[in-house]
């Protein structure tokens, strides 16, 4: 089976309205910044896009939500987008607020092949309205159910064309566990090498999660920089 594709365009094609993603990242960082721009060239419509956080205004998802192309945002935390802002309150767009432990572990879960987690997060706040509860030992819990996606959306630092990933430093974060749960996983890496190259102890993903991989470019990455501070002088 060949995975490899030759940009983030043709990776993406089959991807249509009313599709559900998971797109990889934590605020701008390890996003899938390819996959997000070709969304976005192609002009998808009423996408539910599963992910920490929206971007910002000009970057990330939300250059998709400047297009109306985002009817339902499931998220932890969106503070630093003014269009999602008004979107939210002008009742343009339907949001989905979680708990960022419990959006770890609905991913996970879904990658695992289990159809639901039990979670103390939540329990007594409005997180909790219509949801199944369950006590354990004398403490409540809260049912939250896998995720189910369509696509998962990565970005990785380095892959082989078998579809195994690295990812370097912070910009792991939730990306390997939505790799593992989308029925087809698209991983965007800065690197694309021959299978067999990588070294096996460090692979975070292995490749039979990823249907679809293909090496990027132009990475802005606007937050991944190294700050260092100055030698003290003499």
């Amino acid at each position: 089976m060949n995975k490899v594709y030759a940009d983030a365009n043709t990776a993406i094609k089959d991807i249509t309205d009313n599709a559900v993603l998971m797109l990889g990242g934590f605020g701008l960082c390890g996003i899938p910044e390819n996959s997000i721009a070709a969304l976005v060239a192609a002009g998808v419509k009423n996408l539910t896009c599963i992910s920490n956080n929206a971007g910002v205004d000009d970057f990330g998802i939300g250059l998709m939500l400047k297009q109306k192309q985002v009817k339902k945002m499931i998220a932890s935390y969106v503070g630093e987008n003014a269009e999602f802002e008004r979107q939210l309150l002008s009742g343009e767009l339907e949001v989905e607020l979680i708990p960022q432990g419990t959006l770890a572990t609905r991913c996970m879960a879904a990658g695992y092949g289990m159809p639901a987690i039990f979670t103390p997060a939540g329990v007594g706040t409005e997180v909790a309205n219509g949801k199944e509860k369950r006590v354990f030992n004398g403490k409540e819990y809260l049912m939250e159910y896998a995720f189910d996606a369509d696509f998962a959306i990565v970005k990785a630092w380095k892959g082989d064309t078998d579809g195994n990933l690295i990812y370097k430093d912070t910009a792991r974060n939730f990306n390997p566990l939505m790799a593992m749960a989308g029925k087809i996983t698209i991983a965007e890496v800065e690197h694309l090498v021959p299978a067999g190259e990588l070294d096996p102890n460090y692979i975070h993903t292995p490749g039979i999660y990823v249907q679809r991989i293909f090496q990027g470019s132009n990475y802005e990455k606007r937050i991944e920089q190294r700050t260092t501070k100055s030698p003290l002088s003499p």
